[in-house]
Parts: structure tokens; sequence; C-alpha cells
């Protein structure tokens, strides 16, 4: 009998094959204490060189089949793995308190875990499993249980899995693992990125498919939209789109190379790469980004057991800025507060954090530590379009404060005979929605605006789009988050600024249309989505896209937009 279950699509494909259930032994932390200190501090080292060769070889596995840049997971793998600050935790958790090995080491791992997992930016958010995937690891060792190798698979399948790991993820071989479709994950996992790259398609947060299949079921599954069946009835339907699916990535392959243009030659959008690190530069040029629009300046805080010094800092943005080639690099300034903590520095407590001591209320608060980043970032525009954007700016003259302190940083520097490039922009993020209703007057001082959609939505709909009792309001299309869109957009162009987008919407290929009749001049989003992007872009016109736009701005619900996009692009 045929059962049909919905997931979210992670990795575009379609496959139809038999299953192979991942059911590892589950891991049972022991509550014993320690009895000889020493022997077990013996163990978890023993058990950490272990798993420092695993991480190694997976290394050297992913550079061969996925390139340097998945490979770099399991550098920053290893980092966490060998992390000085969890290791003095669960040490002298060991020594002090007589825990086992394996109770200490899941203690300070779940603290991590907890940490980032609560964090509302998704590359962050992802940083949990990572964690999870190193602990675990090393646990296994500590409690001498077997670790999983997908490495050995010798027939066509589909994994099926509570969830699977970059590091499980990295030894599936594509001719036999055909895709996975898993309980939990996300499209921005580092399983799904890596999905993506080894080109399986990918299924998650299916929560039921481990206890819907048996054995010996088989499983198809579409990797776009998250469907899956299992034992289907009729294989000709799958066949036939997986035939549809390879002739649409044929399609894609020849916009590689290909400017971004419309139907009727406009060729003024520019479509971007979001990264949270110089790693991901690679996968931007890859896909044929023609800029970085939003580079994650946090990754270098939170990676850290201090505040990065300029010369650190320096040194990662110089490298960013180099490596893009002449093509604009815009860095975000640290957003850090509210979700995303560190570990070197406290907080202040606060009822509503999302609303607090955050961004750049912390940052012009703590000029000690923003000087050392906007010295950097200033630094590395000697060496080619730097945009710096400063997040969470609600008034105007926040915004001035911060571009004077920046000027002051620039004046400084070329004082001591430092190089600092002459087409520097300094812009700020839309994300209140007070910066998009009075973007008309920010915009006489901004060179451009980039929007961060997923604050701006929840910020206008008073909705934490983490909270599933209130999902149903994270509303993208909803006309007033529209309405927001046009002011900022034609505020920036009333004063000859661009406006860019940076959040999850850019990419959305139910967005693109109606913001290119908006007007957003920049699009950034992740690396994979770009070629789909430009390809919907060269099907449309801008008069059928304005005339979208308007018509969008007059409806009164998500739904009724969301039918005019999807009527407009069934003609293409």
């Amino acid at each position: 009998m045929s059962i049909k279950i919905n997931g979210t699509g992670a990795s575009n494909g379609i496959a139809v094959a038999k299953v192979y259930i991942l059911d590892e032994q589950p891991i049972v932390i022991p509550d014993n204490k320690a009895s000889d200190i020493e022997a077990e501090l013996a163990n978890v080292n023993a058990s950490i060189e272990k798993a420092k060769t695993d991480l190694e070889n997976l290394q050297v596995i992913a550079r061969e089949k996925l390139g340097e840049e998945k490979a770099a997971i399991f550098e920053a793998h290893a980092s966490i793995l060998q992390d000085p600050a969890m290791a003095e935790e669960f040490t002298a958790l060991i020594k002090d308190n007589n825990y086992n090995g394996a109770k200490a080491i899941s203690e300070v791992a779940n603290k991590y875990i907890e940490m980032f997992g609560a964090m509302d930016d998704d590359y962050f958010k992802e940083r949990a499993a990572d964690v999870k995937d190193v602990t675990e690891r090393l646990i296994r060792y500590v409690l001498k249980l077997p670790v999983a190798d997908l490495a050995t698979i010798s027939e066509e399948v589909i994994i099926v899995a509570e969830d699977l790991t970059p590091s499980q993820t990295a030894q599936l071989n594509p001719k036999f693992a055909k895709g996975f479709a898993c309980n939990v994950g996300g499209r921005t996992s580092h399983a799904a990125i890596m999905a993506r790259s080894l080109e399986i398609p990918a299924v998650l947060g299916l929560k039921t498919i481990l206890s819907s299949v048996k054995e010996n079921d088989v499983l198809a599954i579409d990797g776009a939209t998250g469907e899956v069946e299992i034992n289907p009835e009729n294989k000709d339907v799958w066949n036939k789109k997986a035939e549809e699916f390879k002739a649409e990535k044929a399609l894609l392959e020849e916009f590689r190379n290909k400017s971004t243009v419309t139907k009727d030659g406009y060729d003024k959008f520019i479509l971007e790469g979001n990264i949270g690190s110089p790693k991901d530069v690679a996968g931007v040029l890859e896909n044929g980004g023609e800029g970085v629009g939003l580079f994650r300046s946090e990754f270098l805080y939170m990676d850290n057991d201090h505040f990065p010094t300029e010369e650190e800092q320096f040194a990662a943005y110089k490298q960013v800025v180099q490596d893009m080639g002449g093509k604009l690099t815009v860095i975000r300034t640290l957003d850090i507060g509210g979700d995303k903590k560190l570990s070197y520095f406290a907080f202040p407590e606060e009822m509503n954090p999302f609303l607090g001591y955050r961004a750049i209320r912390f940052t012009m608060d703590r000029k000690d530590i923003f000087k050392d980043q906007i010295r950097a970032l200033l630094r590395a525009s000697a060496f080619g379009p730097v945009g710096i954007m400063f997040p969470m700016i609600a008034t105007v003259d926040e915004f001035k404060a911060a571009k004077q302190f920046t000027l002051d940083c620039k004046a400084e520097l070329e004082k001591e005979g430092v190089a600092v490039g002459a087409d520097l922009e300094i812009g700020m993020m839309v994300e209140i929605p007070a910066a998009a209703v009075n973007a008309e007057n920010f915009a006489k001082h901004a060179d451009f605006f980039s929007v961060g959609t997923n604050d701006l939505i929840q910020y206008t709909m008073a909705a934490d789009r983490m909270s599933e009792n209130v999902s149903y309001l994270y509303q993208p299309y909803n006309p007033s988050i529209l309405r927001l869109l046009k002011m900022t957009i034609d505020g920036a162009h009333k004063h000859g600024k661009w406006a860019g987008m940076c959040g999850e919407m850019a990419g959305e290929p139910d967005a693109i249309p109606l913001l290119m009749g908006l007007g957003l001049d920049a699009y950034s989003m992740s690396a994979t989505s770009i070629l789909k992007a430009r390809s919907i872009m060269a099907k449309l016109t801008l008069a059928e896209t304005q005339e979208l736009a308007n018509k969008a701005l007059e409806c009164e619900t998500t739904e009724q937009v969301l039918e005019l996009v999807h009527n407009l692009m069934s003609t293409k």
C-alpha cells in the first residue's frame, strides 16, 4: 500500500530506490561516577585522537568528492573537537565532580547545542548540528560504541534516518546513495548543503519517515517539493518527474556563465551570494555570483574565545575581498546579542533580547570593540570594492553616528598612512519597520540599503518566526510586507542609491518576479539558488513584473498575491 508524506525539500532531484534504514545503536549516557580519574581522562584523550583521525580522513574524502569549500566543514569540526574552552569544561567536570567521560562531554556539548539551536539566524543555528555531530562521534568512542560507515553501501538505496550528520553525508557515494529522507533537518543544514554538492536529492523534516518504513520498502522522493511516497503505486509518474528534472537541470547549467538579463534585455539586476566565512566564497563564484551581498562577520567572534583583534579580522576580510576579484563584498558589522551569545562576554538579561541590547546598539555602546572591526574593514577595502553595512538601524541619528564613527576611523588610518579603498560604500540593513517607513530620509545619508527579510517580517507581524504557535503569521508575501519593501526601494531610488535584499526571500522563486517589479536592484541568496534566480529573470519582462507588483500591492491577503505570481509563471 502506498503512503505519502510531505517534508522540506532540501536538495533538488527525483529518486526511486530501495530503503536503507540507518538505525544506529542509541547512545545511553551512563550516570556512574568515575572511579579512576586518570583512566577516565586517558580514555577521553584516546577517543579524541580517534575522532581526530576520522575527521582528517573525512576531510580528504570531502575534498575529493565535494571540493575545498565543503572539506572545510570538517576543518571546522576538528576545531570544535579541539576547542580549548569545551575541553576545559568537560575536563573540569571529570576532575572536580568525578563525572564519567561520556557524561562530562554530553553535558558540555548540550550547553553549546542548546545555545546555537536557540538562535534565529539559520547559519548559526546549524552550528548546533556541527557540535552534535562531533561530540556524538567522540562519545561513541568513549563508550566503545560502533560508528556508522555509510561508505560501504554497494547497492542503489535511499537512506532513511532520524537525521544525517555532515560526516555521514560526506561518506555517501552518489552511485549507490540515490538520496536520503530524514525525520528532522532543513535546507540550511550542512547535510542539506552537502547533498546539493553531491547532487543527490534530500527531503528533511519528515517527522515520521523512520517509523513508517521497513526493510525492502521502495521509496520515491522529490527533493524540490518535499514529497515522499512509500511503495509508490505508479512509478511511471515518478520516472516522468525525473526526466523533467534532468531537463531543467541541463537548462540551469546554461546560466552558469551567463549575465543576468531579463527577457526584454534589462541587465541591471545583480545576483549575489550570502556567506558566513571566507571559505564560502568558492560556492558563490562557482554558481555565477556577481558579488557577496552579505558576509556575516559574527563567525569571527563566535568561533573565538576572545574578541578578534583588528589583525585577525583584517586577514579574513582581505581574503574575501581579494577572492571576489573586483566584485562588491558587503560585510555586515557585528550582529550579536538577542539569540547570538559569546562565551567570553555576558550580555545583560532582558525581557525581550531581540528588541534589546544587540547589533549596532551594542557596538556603538562598546566603541572599543567596534573600532577594531571598522579599522579592519576599512583596511580590507583597499583590496577591492567593500560595502560596510550596519545591522538593526532604527533611527537616522543612529545611522549618522555609526557612519561618522566609521569616517573618523578612516581619517585616523589615512593620517597613519594606511590605504583605504576609494570606492568604499557605507550602508545599512532595513529590518526594522521604522527604517522602511523612513527610508526616504535614510537614503540622504546611506549609500545603500539591504533588506533583512526574516527580521522585517517578524517585527512587522509581531510574531516570532521560531514559534510554531504563530508560524502562520510568517508571511513574506503579505501585502503589508510588499508595501514596506516598496517604501524602502523607492526611498533609495529617490536619492540615487541602490536597494538590495539579503534575507531568505531574495532567492525564493515566488518572490523574484515581485521583487523585480518593485525595482529591487541586488538579490543576495544561498549560492545554490543563483542559477534558478537567473533563469526566472530571463523568462520575464520588466513591464509584466511591474504590472504584477502593482496588482499585488492592491491585494488583501498572501494567498491572493501568490495566486497572481503563479498565474504569471504558469504562462512561462
